[in-house]
């Protein structure tokens, strides 16, 4: 579901190109610059799918050019500028209700009876993979086994 004409007429002026010092040598060679609408494309599939940028499908340009651009946009505050420009594009035609908005808090994790976020306790944290790798090399045996293998 790429964007319609409509859509990309609404966003096109944010993210035009620029006039760039031509990049190009003067024998010809080089790569020319790949378009906006593609990258912007690939951006969205995605955000939209939560795929990594290496499984991005070939209809859109290579996954290092979009996820370089990407960071190119976010750093300038491009797609910030976008998504409020499609923001006041919904709330103008009325398709965008602020009063029905809310904030999606699932990801915050709960503690039956406790509001307060708690340190696990040390009994716990004793039992995490980090831990037990170190008693594994400092356990008496692994002292034995490891001392003929250090450099002299």
């Amino acid at each position: 579901m790429d964007l319609t004409d409509e859509q990309w007429a609404l966003i096109a002026p944010l993210v035009a190109e620029k006039p760039r010092i031509k990049r190009r040598k003067m024998d010809g060679r080089g790569r020319p610059r790949v378009p906006a609408r593609p990258i912007l494309n690939g951006i969205l599939w995605v955000l939209r799918t939560g795929a990594p940028w290496h499984d991005l499908p070939d209809r859109y340009p290579s996954y290092q050019t979009c996820h370089r651009r990407f960071q190119q946009w976010s750093r300038e505050g491009i797609l910030k500028r976008l998504l409020r420009n499609l923001a006041d594009d919904l709330k103008e035609r009325g398709e965008l209700d602020l009063d029905e908005s809310f904030i999606d808090g699932m990801f915050v994790p709960a503690k039956k009876g406790g509001g307060a976020w708690e340190r696990p306790s040390g009994a716990r944290a004793q039992r995490s993979w980090p831990f037990q790798t170190a008693l594994v090399f400092l356990s008496p045996f692994a002292q034995q086994v490891l001392r003929p293998t250090k450099s002299r």
